[in-house]
Formats: C-alpha cells, sequence, structure tokens
C-alpha cells in the first residue's frame, strides 16, 4: 500500500458508512476481517458481524458530520490514519481517533483497529477514578 491507496481506502470507508445497507461493505473489507472499535473490546469478525455492527453504530447512512482524517505513517500492508469526526445536529459529538488498518493484497482491510477519544473524557483509569 502506498498513501495515495490509504486515501482512496479512507474515502470509500466513508463512502461506505453513507450508503444505505451494508451491501457495500464487500469492496473495502475481507470476508473474514477482524473490526476492533477500542483497544480492549472484543473484536468484530467477519463481514456479516461488521455489518450488524455498522448498522447498530450509526444512525443511518444520512447521519450529519464531517470526517477529515490525515495519513500518519504507512508500511506494507499497514497504515495508521488519524481521523477527526463531528457529529451533529442533532446530536453533537466529537471524535478524534487513531486507525490502524492492514490491507490484504487486493486493497481491502483483514484487520480493523480504532482508538477513540472523545473531549472532556477521562483518558486514564486515575482520571475516571479508577
Amino acid at each position: 500500500m502506498d498513501r495515495q491507496q490509504v486515501a482512496e481506502w479512507v474515502a470509500a470507508y466513508e463512502r461506505v458508512w453513507r450508503t444505505p445497507g451494508t451491501e457495500t461493505l464487500g469492496s473495502i473489507f475481507t470476508e473474514s476481517a477482524r473490526y476492533l472499535q477500542e483497544p480492549y473490546a472484543e473484536p468484530v469478525l467477519g463481514l456479516a458481524d461488521i455489518a450488524e455492527m455498522w448498522e447498530a453504530e450509526r444512525d443511518g447512512p444520512a447521519e450529519i458530520f464531517e470526517l477529515t482524517s490525515k495519513i500518519v505513517a504507512v508500511d506494507g500492508d499497514t497504515a495508521v490514519v488519524r481521523a477527526e469526526v463531528s457529529y451533529g445536529p442533532p446530536t453533537l459529538q466529537d471524535f478524534r481517533d487513531l486507525w490502524i488498518i492492514r490491507f490484504a493484497e487486493d486493497g481491502r482491510c483483514y484487520a480493523f483497529e480504532e482508538w477513540p477519544f472523545a473531549p472532556r473524557k477521562p483518558a486514564t483509569a486515575e482520571a475516571d477514578g479508577g
């Protein structure tokens, strides 16, 4: 993978997120893809389960949000992307994510991991009183 291919994949990710249904997920994820929504979560395994998770997580393809991204690094089949997502209205929420994306030879993702952070949320156990 190179930076241009990663940028095209990120654009496709947003396009698929905004598309009704989940039939186009196979254009960006392999059939047996692994999707980790946060570092310590159980991974979502396989295209069917990723599709179910997407439908549960989004308010629908018409939800209002803006996604900006910057490719941090590309090394072989692995890319790191910094993504910022601002939702709203009616929901007003911002996230800053790091995405770790592993690509199959055909350019689809076989392993996706995101590290989401929201403003004013504790980032450590100590800050959370834990």
